[in-house]
């Protein structure tokens, strides 16, 4: 039952903590563009507005994958360390968490193809094919982390960082992997200059182009989950995590951070944005596991 009641806490924690930012996030976005905006609570009125309404199925997969998407979100945030809120621990392991996220990932896809749009189709595959570019440079940074620690586990990487204190973080350890980590989090988290798959003033919204009432709001709900993941990780990973109170401070800055950068940068192509990824964070991801693995430096030296 603790770990029932665990998950529960979890998952309302993630709700109501990420709608609030994604609320706040507009009004960030509308005052660097001088307009107004809407009130922070915005964000809860559109959710509960779709789930009110009715909306058109194109068939089986169309429907299974809505469900699907968010159903394997969810399972994966229960995964999520959140200060001291571990549902698994030593269950939380950085392999089964990538694992399940692509669960929702790939309904999310069965879905959008199923609806028969090619606007959907096209961003599918912009959406896999910028997946292909930023995970070879962050899963090769969380190799040289994982390294480090010893431990594929995200809440003994966390724990180890907080007994060495803020220096002990590896954002400082490893400078070159939290930049990677950050650009890359930016790219999952479909930040301009990395929203290529939504592009609305270009395949209108991609995969989500078909979508409305229910169907809508179950997807606006999986991708809030989702950016509760992403930067959770980013957090606990580099951050070093930290009691409920300062990981979500932390996990604050990170947020409007991201939104402050994408407000006011342009969009990549889909073929920049992969030859970017391949250049730049790539490279700086193998320097910096290479020097992690060859020379200690970012592991010995705070030991």
């Amino acid at each position: 039952m603790t770990t029932f009641f665990l998950a529960v806490s979890l998952v309302l924690l993630a709700f109501f903590w990420q709608i609030t930012l994604s609320g706040i996030q507009r009004k960030i976005i509308a005052r660097i563009h001088r307009r107004v905006g809407p009130h922070w609570y915005q964000n809860f009125i559109d959710l509960f507005k779709t789930w009110s309404k009715s909306s058109i199925s194109h068939g089986f997969i169309y429907d299974f994958g809505v469900l699907m998407a968010l159903g394997g979100t969810i399972a994966t945030l229960i995964f999520i360390p959140a200060g001291h809120i571990v549902v698994f621990d030593k269950l939380d392991n950085f392999f089964v968490i990538v694992y399940l996220l692509a669960v929702g990932s790939l309904g999310m896809a069965m879905s959008a193809v199923g609806s028969g749009n090619p606007w959907a189709s096209i961003g599918v595959m912009r959406a896999l094919t910028q997946m292909l570019g930023y995970e070879l440079p962050y899963i090769m940074t969380v190799f040289g982390i994982i390294y480090a620690n010893k431990t594929a586990s995200i809440h003994a990487i966390a724990q180890a960082q907080q007994t060495m204190g803020i220096l002990g973080w590896n954002m400082f350890r490893m400078p070159l992997g939290v930049i990677v980590g950050f650009v890359t989090l930016m790219g999952m988290l479909g930040k301009k200059p990395y929203d290529t798959p939504i592009a609305p003033a270009e395949i209108a919204s991609g995969p989500l182009v078909e979508y409305g009432g229910k169907h809508l709001g179950m997807l606006m709900l999986q991708h809030e989950f989702a950016t509760f993941i992403e930067i959770g990780l980013f957090v606990n990973l580099f951050l070093g995590g930290g009691t409920i109170i300062t990981f979500l401070i932390k996990y604050f800055f990170v947020y409007v951070l991201a939104t402050m950068i994408s407000s006011v940068v342009a969009r990549f192509k889909i073929d920049q944005l992969v030859v970017f990824y391949y250049k730049v964070p790539l490279a700086l991801a193998f320097i910096q596991t290479a020097i992690v693995i060859f020379t200690g430096l970012g592991v010995s030296i705070w030991l």
